[in-house]
């Protein structure tokens, strides 16, 4: 009963999308190129959900990217290229491939044997000409394309040993960036600082820490201790502007105290 309600609801949305798409002068209007941007707003959406743990959020913006798919694998209909069927068996039939430690009998006991699997089972699709990082998309935001970069190389053996060579490789990094400061080549001090983050994403790699999500908890920190010290300075009738540094400093360090996060 479960499975056949959801079966309803999917066909529901099929339905609707088919009558949005006939009747609806937006929905009429839409293309790949005009619908893309809006798709990357509704991913971020989500991944803010998420962060927040509002599980009433994570449903309604799911609900907008499952929306999305409906939308583009219409329009694909349209144009006689595929539709949300072969979607649906593209993405089935590569699960499928891909855990064969399910499927097979392939053995795989931990996560990072699975991982294993599944880059080397990427690299032999296409014929095997497929390139360790050519899955890597040119648009990801830069720290997570990072991660990804270096997951990549770790599963085809591309590695520091130990975490004290990482650390190691860090150190190095800041030293060549602090003698490029000493020159004051603007440029290679730019490429030297985006080696430091480079080998920190690594360094958080080795911990087992998501450098993207570990960031993000020090903006959401930084914004709300800062929320703080506005506030209370305008609670005494001033604004940031008129404060020294010290009087600041004094309410972000009570801010701490406080263990506004």
């Amino acid at each position: 009963m479960h499975k056949e309600k959801q079966q309803q609801a999917f066909a529901r949305l099929l339905d609707i999308m088919d009558t949005l798409r006939a009747q609806c002068p937006w929905d009429k209007k839409q293309t790949f190129d005009t619908l893309r941007c809006n798709t990357i707003e509704e991913a971020f959406e989500l991944t803010d959900a998420i962060q927040r743990h509002d599980m009433s959020g994570i449903k309604e913006e799911l609900g907008d990217v499952l929306l999305h798919i409906v939308f583009y694998s219409l329009m694909a209909e349209e144009q006689k290229a595929f539709d949300i069927t072969d979607v649906c068996n593209a993405i089935c039939d590569k699960l499928i491939y891909r855990h064969p430690h399910i499927y097979g009998d392939v053995h795989a006991d931990t996560p990072e044997d699975v991982k294993q699997n599944w880059e080397k089972l990427k690299l032999k699709e296409k014929g095997g000409k497929k390139r360790v990082l050519s899955g890597v998309p040119d648009a990801l935001p830069a720290l997570i394309k990072a991660q990804r970069i270096q997951e990549k190389a770790h599963s085809v053996g591309f590695d520091w040993d130990n975490k004290e060579e990482v650390w190691q490789k860090v150190n190095e990094e800041i030293g060549e960036f602090t003698e490029e400061i000493k020159k004051g080549n603007k440029d290679n001090i730019e490429a030297e600082f985006g080696d430091i983050i480079f080998s920190l994403v690594n360094l958080a790699r080795h911990y087992d820490i998501n450098p993207e999500n570990a960031l993000e908890r020090t903006n959401k920190k930084f914004i709300s201790r800062f929320n703080y010290v506005e506030e209370k300075t305008l609670q005494q009738g001033k604004n940031l502007k008129d404060m020294t540094l010290d009087e600041m400093d004094q309410l972000w360090n009570e801010a701490k105290k406080n263990k506004i996060q």
